[in-house]
């Protein structure tokens, strides 16, 4: 059997057991999608975001890139964003990275990557703003690590800095953003930062007219 083809397998006997457990649950899924989480993540096939929550389908609108980014160029991101926020009115959004990051990592490297390299520019830029305090870490595990969590934290910050964010904390008094890192070693979340509605940051970024 082809790689492929036992995915189609596996499908259809989760159907079948899904259905089996509640006849009506797929017709309630198609009939109404009401998540109270936007999730932006790493694109990492390690981490999957309703497992390692341990919630259901229809419960987390996830969006997902290399190195979990949130980039105010990157149209795919601020779709996802203005539609989690603007349509289905999301509680919450968060931006999870996860512990020993192929992004990260590489990013913190000079080598040429070929088209990556303009993704991992971004987070160039996090570790040239914190370059002193990573670097004066022991080992190279840890600089990763360091820088991870970081970036994460920088990732939550350029969500408060959009226009859709700010709009939604004028108007309605949400989301509230979250930052956090998943370690692979043991399957836990670790919470790195919070930004609540309405959290004023520098004016540079503030818009008076929304």
């Amino acid at each position: 059997m082809r790689s492929y083809e036992k995915l189609l397998l596996e499908n259809k006997a989760w159907s079948k057991e899904m259905v089996a457990d509640d006849a009506d649950y797929f017709k309630r899924l198609a009939a109404l999608q009401a998540p109270e989480f936007l999730w932006i993540g790493c694109s990492d096939s390690r981490v999957p975001a309703n497992q390692i929550t341990g919630t259901q389908p229809g419960e987390i609108f996830v969006h997902r890139n290399i190195a979990n980014l949130v980039v105010n160029t990157d149209i795919n991101m601020l779709s996802v964003l203005q539609y989690a926020v603007e349509v289905l009115k999301v509680r919450h959004v968060i931006v999870c990275g996860h512990y020993g990051c192929g992004g990260v990592k590489a990013a913190m490297t000079q080598h040429h990557y070929g088209i990556i390299n303009h993704w991992l520019k971004n987070i160039k830029d996090v570790y040239r703003l914190y370059r002193d305090e990573v670097d004066a870490l022991p080992d190279e595990n840890s600089r990763v690590n360091r820088l991870t969590e970081l970036n994460v934290k920088e990732q939550v910050f350029n969500l408060a800095k959009t226009s859709i964010i700010q709009s939604a904390w004028k108007n309605d008094q949400r989301p509230h953003l979250h930052g956090w890192v998943y370690g692979l070693q043991d399957g836990l979340l670790r919470p790195i930062t919070d930004i609540a509605p309405g959290t004023a940051i520098d004016e540079l970024y503030q818009y008076d007219n929304l």
